[in-house]
């Protein structure tokens, strides 16, 4: 038994993995500091995001915020997993990857609005799963879209996802008449805190602000794509492709309600790519959002396999990222 535990399972199942990766992360954030001073927080047009950032994070707290808020979107993983157990272990191994392709990716070093919306966006996935088959899903699909909507005010196209988030409610027998009103209402609800400030403050602009990026549809082009961004995206369609046709063949071995999780995620990172093809502009928002569920995707694949093809697999990934983080370092010089 000793003899067929492959690097694979020694390294996803150890007890240090996840804090020698999260060394291996803060080396990786402070060599790209230190080699990309000049890079500079995406500018983003979107005047509400910038009012946030103007008037509440200081320039030089950006990178360590990031870092911590990411830190907070691990720790939340970790608790995803342990509650649905869509691993079928209590397992960090998809925090350590979350944590490897971050790293691997110094333009997300910076603070930008996809930072906060991915913390909203895992929330809203929780509740979602939370929602499965309950007796009385509305008050958690409530918490979902809430999450959503409050994401949206800094992201607006996080809305593109409600009906994503519906088909994933219906699937889990959790929507109902009841359940899609309250849907409705907790994506709404940000916004009603929005309308009265504005209109206290006579600012009437910037509610309709996040309605006006909401139906404003940029050219489709990919040459736009910085080959950091074409990198990352062909990686990571690398490491979605394998995780997925792993959950959709030996997808038998577990229970129907995890493979209903695994199928949802699957099909909330295709909307993802096909967005980020349809809006490349937008691809550094919806690249923390993609990275979440790639990384529990990838994660069930490593820790559940354990063969000649996902040993290899699970190696050449690791000398992948480590290029990748070698390549977007000298891509962004």
């Amino acid at each position: 038994m000793i003899r067929s535990k492959r690097l694979q399972n020694r390294i996803t199942t150890g007890r240090f993995t996840l804090p020698v990766i999260t060394l291996v992360s803060i080396f990786c954030w402070v060599l790209s500091s230190a080699l990309l001073p000049e890079t500079q927080v995406m500018k983003n047009d979107y005047s509400l995001w910038e009012t946030v950032t103007y008037y509440s994070i200081p320039a030089w707290a950006g990178i360590p915020l990031n870092f911590i808020l990411y830190g907070v979107i691990g720790y939340f993983l970790i608790a995803l997993n342990n509650t649905f157990a869509i691993i079928r272990m209590r397992a960090s191994v998809q925090t350590s990857i979350y944590f490897l392709l971050l790293s691997a990716c110094p333009a997300l070093h910076e603070l930008h609005a996809g930072d906060f919306v991915s913390l909203a966006f895992l929330s809203a996935l929780f509740m979602l799963f939370k929602s499965s088959q309950h007796p009385y899903p509305a008050s958690n699909l409530f918490y979902s879209f809430l999450c959503i909507g409050a994401g949206s005010l800094l992201f607006p196209q996080l809305t593109m996802f409600v009906p994503v988030f519906w088909i994933g409610a219906y699937n889990f027998q959790a929507l109902t008449f009841r359940s899609f009103l309250g849907s409705l209402i907790g994506w709404s609800l940000p916004y009603w805190f929005l309308l009265g400030y504005t209109y206290c403050s006579d600012n009437m602009e910037l509610f309709y602000q996040p309605f006006m990026e909401l139906v404003s549809f940029r050219p489709v082009t990919l040459q736009s794509l910085p080959l950091w961004e074409i990198a990352t995206l062909g990686y990571l369609l690398f490491l979605f492709v394998i995780s997925s046709v792993h959950c959709l063949v030996a997808g038998y071995k577990d229970k129907i309600r995890t493979r209903s999780y695994l199928y949802f995620l699957i099909f909330l990172s295709v909307c993802i790519f096909v967005y980020i093809l349809l809006q490349s502009t937008l691809s550094l928002l919806l690249l923390p959002l993609l990275l979440i569920c790639i990384s529990i995707l990838t994660g069930h694949f490593v820790v559940l396999t354990n063969s000649r093809a996902s040993n290899l697999f699970f190696i050449c990934a690791l000398v992948g990222v480590i290029l990748l983080f070698g390549f977007n370092i000298w891509t962004l010089l």
